[in-house]
């Protein structure tokens, strides 16, 4: 339940970064229509700015809880999400590449985070075995140290 719980916190932090997109987006029709004397444009820039560093501070957080691989093939979705706020915000019209491209790097987001599960409980059942083993192997020892020793009295 935790790992899903982190999962979530990894894609909400992915959907804020994908603000920043928007937000630029915006800052530049902004410059289109008013020019550098446009106070819309400083606030959009402004918006950009901060979202980065909020980002940043909730990026540093989360990436502790997976491996590399994971987090970055995870902060792939960022296209997901741009794609999703072009159509709902701005009005664009996604084309069968962007839906295409899409596609295929949620795939390998799957991929990867598939494989890194398999390797994670592959790594647990090593570990188990190698704790048992090591156990086993050691009262063999404590027993065969005993018993020889009470051959010896």
């Amino acid at each position: 339940m935790e790992k899903i719980k982190d999962y979530i916190f990894l894609h909400l932090a992915v959907m804020l970064f994908s603000f920043t997109s928007v937000f630029s987006k915006s800052a530049s029709i902004q410059l289109k229509n008013g020019g550098l004397k446009n106070p819309m444009l400083y606030v959009f820039a402004f918006l950009m700015f901060f979202d980065c560093f909020v980002y940043a501070i909730c990026w540093q957080k989360i990436i502790k809880k997976f491996d590399l691989n994971i987090g970055y093939a995870n902060r792939s979705v960022y296209l997901l999400w741009s794609q999703v706020w072009a159509v709902s915000i701005f009005g664009e019209k996604l084309s069968v590449r962007n839906v295409i491209g899409v596609m295929i790097v949620l795939l390998g987001v799957i991929v990867v985070s598939l494989s890194a599960g398999k390797k994670d409980d592959d790594s647990r059942k090593k570990a188990v075995l190698q704790a048992d083993g090591g156990n086993d192997t050691q009262k063999k020892r404590s027993t065969s140290t005993a018993s020889s020793g009470r051959k010896q009295n």
